[in-house]
Order: structure tokens, then sequence, then C-alpha cells
């Protein structure tokens, strides 16, 4: 079986609630390799409760509730911190979109010649864009011309991977330009195959009088912030 099918098997059978050692001994990998496949996997309190009663035997159950009480404290952690910063943030103005999308476009956007174009992978970051470019910069929606970029491995689910774009951004399959697909071979294994929708180069056509603009914005905040060299 090959590395990146046995880890998706291996994540298969944890999330079922197996035990690691049951799925290094089923796939016939090493122990380690599946702990560090299926680190991020929390199972049900049913799974834990299945397993603890399997390990009880070789004395492992206070190893194990303490690690399940050591996620509980984390995951409640990182719920109260995040209640505190969406108290801080309160409610997005369009003030804090320009200036969200200005540094984003500072960290990803093409600052060369005079072409407007922002390129990620993240849909998240990309609709960030989309509605900076449309409600501060009021681009119309014909002028965007988004661009995928994909590794060949994926040319078999390439209309899936267009159609999620579409309609993520609203735009019609026809404002896309050519697929660019990415020949190198990945030597990193991924679980994510038919959930991974790769880079969207979002262009915007005549857009060089607002890459200026933007970039005006970014010698701004450098001024301010007094980060001009």
């Amino acid at each position: 079986m090959a590395s990146y099918q046995a880890r998706i098997k291996a994540r298969e059978m944890r999330k079922k609630g197996m035990s690691l050692g049951a799925i290094s001994k089923s796939l016939a990998v090493s122990k380690s390799s599946v702990s560090l496949w299926c680190r991020d996997i929390i199972l049900t309190c049913e799974q834990v409760n299945f397993l603890t009663e399997k390990v009880t035997r070789a004395g492992l159950t206070g190893r194990m509730k303490g690690a399940e009480m050591n996620r509980k404290k984390k995951r409640d952690n990182i719920d109260q911190i995040r209640r505190l910063a969406e108290k801080e943030i309160g409610k997005i103005s369009q003030r804090d979109l320009l200036m969200i999308g200005t540094a984003l476009y500072w960290g990803e956007g093409c600052k060369n010649g005079s072409r407007l174009i922002f390129v990620n992978s993240d849909p998240e970051m990309i609709k960030i864009m989309y509605r900076f470019f449309r409600e501060i910069l009021h681009v119309p929606k014909e002028l965007f011309q988004p661009t995928v970029q994909i590794n060949e491995i994926h040319k078999p689910r390439i209309k899936k991977v267009l159609k999620f774009w579409s309609f993520l951004l609203d735009l019609p399959l026809d404002q896309f330009g050519n697929t660019y697909y990415i020949k190198t071979v990945s030597k990193k294994v991924y679980d994510n195959y038919d959930s991974y929708y790769g880079i969207l180069r979002l262009k915007i056509g005549k857009g060089s009088n607002l890459q200026y603009k933007i970039l005006g914005s970014i010698d701004i905040i450098k001024k301010q912030l007094n980060l001009l060299v």
C-alpha cells in the first residue's frame, strides 16, 4: 500500500475509534507513523471510553485520562481566548475592510509592474479580498479574471475545482482563465485530495490604477508606522 493511501486509511480507522496499535498492525506500518498521521484527530467520548476499557489491563488508563483532560483544558482555553478576541474586535466596518484588504495585498498581492493580482489558496482569504475589491475599490464583476493553479494529479476533478471557485465568488466559469497545472510530483503525503482546490490567482482587468492606489495606501501605512528605510 502506498504511503499516502496508508495515511488516508489510518485516519479513517482512527476516526472510527481504533487504537493506534491496532491500526499499525492492520496496515503493517509503524505505530509512530500512525501517531504522527492521526495526531490532530480527537476521539469522541464513546470512542475514548471504549479504548480506555481495552487498555486498562496494561495500566494506561491514567495516562489516557490525563491526556484527555489536557486536551479539554486546551480547548476550553482556546474558546475563552476567542471570545475575548471577538469582544475586542467587535463589528467590522468598511474602514476595517479597507485596512484588512490593503494589508493582505501587501503580503500576497502583485506589487511589480502594473497588474492587480492577488494569489492565495485559502478560500476565506480569497472571499475577503473579493469583498475588498468589490465594496472598497468598486470593481465590476465582469473585470475579474480568476485562474486556478493546481497540481496535475487533480486533473480528473478539475471541473469540481473550478465549480468550487465559481460558486465561492459567484462568477461564471467563462470568466476563468486556462488552468495552470503544476507538473512537479509532490513528495508530501496529503489526505485532503478530494477537498483541495488549488491556488487561486485573482486578477482584475484594467486594474493598473487600482494597483497604484493600493500600493500608495501601503506606502502611507509604512510612513505612519515609521517603516520606510
